[in-house]
């Protein structure tokens, strides 16, 4: 395939499958073209949609032992080329390489994850539940389901999906951000070697009509998204309107409360990595902090400085600890927003605008920016910035703090920092979030738990990964069956 376009993936071939428009993909930190994506057309979803029909009536009845063989084949092939992936994500994504390597390495635990099938998909029975009647349910699989996956972890978050969907005997396909597709590419080359029969996954490349042609395919049976919570709703809205499931990862606005007993040090380092890494574009950084009390000026000049002291750049280059944003368009939008805060009465600690990496002038800059005193009512507290951006909120009381937690209207994640365990049991208990942090800052669950976002930072009942990914992709059997030993006396 030329690496220069990038194509899909359909029944095992690499095609164009006719589109005739493509997109570019640039490089955030040069700000140079580097490859150009086919934008598939409804046609060519089709396409992929008819031969996942095809695949589906043999993958379903092919035993769960054997349907995870190509999952270990995978699992290996990914660590064989783990570098290779991150390189690619630095390029087309703008994280550092260390970031870029840990986002390969939490996929690699989803598809371990997904080796434990043939335990996972179990189902339960019971013996006489009235005489000589007995009763067991079953997980059976529900056809072609598809994932639209965002730019900001173009590695990890199609494996929340795709390894449980296809070792429950789905198939399965990806719609990648067409902002990042070639690290698509260099995962579907290992599926490819991994050796999975035609049709169960395939890769579809595009943009808005190409979702909606998802969307709309009857073919497909379930569709799973992450993104901003306004494309979640609408994707939400459009796929269950059509009969299908929906599992729809929408924003945040993580706050993270900082208590006068938290160890300085530790909460500035750990803040500051969860502020700034992946340059704020992750659905779990922490972008709100609410400092209690006596913590208002310590906390306030530790993470100034920590900010200023970030070192800024190409993520290929050594010891450089925050990348780009994804686009001039990114950039834009996160320094209005900034400026919209001044207006509303908050001080700056760290100016991250208006500021370029020497040697790479053309990329998309923003520097690690702090906020300081910004109003709980205000729109730049409520609005998720998705940039290397740190709001700052004061409270006198931790329940004053709880409350301003929960004063949102997003849910995704939580934190504390405290070195009491009455403080943090009672914020455990009481915050309004599906993912719930004590002492760290990035509640980023493991593979074998949910990603258990809350209010309008999801969209639907069962999240990625673990057990809810194995009932998302699977729709439960009652068998209620009888055997009268008169009959067997027959034969």
């Amino acid at each position: 395939m030329d690496s220069a376009r990038v194509l899909n993936y359909i029944n095992n071939e690499w095609t164009d499958a006719g589109a005739d428009e493509t997109g570019p993909v640039v490089n955030p930190a040069t700000g140079e073209a580097i490859a150009e994506v086919v934008l598939t057309a409804p046609d060519g979803v089709g396409r992929a949609v008819e031969a996942g029909e095809r695949a589906f009536a043999e993958w379903r009845e092919t035993p769960v032992v054997e349907r995870v063989q190509p999952l270990y084949r995978l699992k290996m092939l990914l660590e064989e080329h783990l570098d290779e992936i991150a390189a690619t994500i630095t390029d087309e994504c703008g994280k550092t390489l260390a970031e870029s390597a840990g986002e390969v390495r939490r996929g690699i635990e989803n598809v371990e994850v997904a080796c434990g099938m043939p335990t996972l998909i179990q189902g339960y029975s019971n013996e006489d539940i009235a005489r000589g009647i007995d009763e067991q349910m079953i997980r059976q699989p529900l056809g072609v389901v598809t994932a639209i996956t965002p730019f900001n972890f173009p590695a990890m978050i199609p494996l929340w999906f795709l390894p449980y969907a296809v070792a429950t005997g789905n198939c399965f396909i990806l719609k990648p951000s067409e902002r990042v597709p070639m690290t698509a590419v260099k995962l579907f080359e290992l599926i490819e070697q991994a050796g999975f029969p035609k049709g169960v996954v395939q890769l579809v490349n595009g943009a808005a009509q190409t979702v909606d042609a998802l969307l709309d395919h009857p073919g497909i049976r379930a569709v799973s998204f992450v993104g901003s919570t306004p494309v979640a709703r609408y994707i939400y809205g459009r796929a269950t309107a059509n009969g299908k499931r929906a599992q729809c990862q929408g924003g945040a606005k993580n706050p993270v409360i900082i208590m006068p007993d938290a160890d300085q040090e530790t909460t500035t380092r750990i803040m500051a990595d969860s502020a700034f890494g992946c340059a704020g574009q992750r659905c779990l950084a922490a972008s709100v902090a609410v400092i209690v009390g006596e913590a208002r000026g310590r906390f306030a000049e530790s993470i100034g400085e920590a900010a200023a002291g970030r070192r800024v750049g190409y993520g290929r280059e050594d010891g450089v600890e925050m990348g780009p944003v994804i686009s001039p368009e990114s950039r834009a939008r996160i320094e209005q927003l900034v400026a919209a805060g001044e207006g509303e009465g908050a001080k700056l600690i760290a100016d991250g605008r208006g500021r370029a990496v020497s040697g790479y002038e053309d990329g998309n800059w923003v520097f690690p920016t702090v906020l300081d005193r910004v109003p709980p009512e205000g729109e730049i507290a409520k609005t998720e910035i998705f940039g290397p951006v740190l709001s700052l909120m004061h409270a006198e009381t931790l329940e004053e703090a709880i409350g301003l937690v929960n004063a949102r209207t997003y849910g995704n994640m939580a934190c504390i920092f405290t070195s009491s365990g009455a403080s943090a049991r009672k914020f455990r208990h009481e915050a309004d979030a599906g993912n719930v942090g004590i002492n760290v800052a990035v509640a980023a669950p493991m593979a074998f738990f949910p990603f258990s976002g809350w209010n309008e930072s999801f969209f639907g009942d069962l999240h990625a990964q673990g057990r809810h990914g194995v009932e998302f992709y699977t729709q439960t059997k009652v068998v209620v069956e009888r055997w009268p030993r008169e009959w067997s006396r027959k034969f």
